[in-house]
């Protein structure tokens, strides 16, 4: 059962405020439920227009852009309709590739190749989604509701 807490501004603490909310959301499967409620109503295709994880945090923009994108899910949501918000992650190409590059300390794309090509792009994947995984916490921690465990990957 939900509980409601009075605050005076003198015991109103951001972070912990913020913090407890969270808790409140995910152990009480807020998410999951409002999706259930929702799953009769008109069909809404949200495709997220995926971000590169390219580093631990993300770039202010993409996370201001994600918060933007969770305020017009959370809108058709309360109009009563049956939204698909899967999250997208860009895991391929340069930017990716250049962390990589940069976190093997090789200068040079013939480098590559003496490293062995098939244990880079093992290193890129791996770069990739443990950016991956720290991006999806900062989302999660904005409060962002989307289906954070079934994203697509490119």
């Amino acid at each position: 059962m939900a509980r409601v807490r009075l605050l005076s501004s003198r015991q109103y603490n951001p972070a912990e405020f913020e913090e407890e909310i969270l808790n409140f959301w995910f152990k009480e499967r807020v998410y999951e439920k409002v999706r259930e409620m929702r799953r009769k109503g008109r069909k809404f295709y949200f495709l997220d227009g995926p971000p590169y994880p390219s580093s631990e945090e993300p770039h202010p923009g993409t996370a201001w852009n994600k918060v933007l994108k969770d305020i017009v899910i959370r809108y058709v949501r309360a109009l009563g309709m049956n939204v698909n918000d899967r999250p997208g992650w860009d895991t391929h190409g340069l930017p990716i590739e250049v962390l990589t590059e940069k976190s093997l300390g090789i200068g040079r794309k013939n480098e590559i190749k003496k490293y062995g090509i098939s244990h880079f792009i093992m290193k890129c994947k791996e770069l990739a989604l443990h950016n991956l995984r720290a991006m999806t916490e900062i989302f999660r921690q904005l409060g962002v509701s989307m289906d954070w465990n079934n994203p697509y990957m490119t």
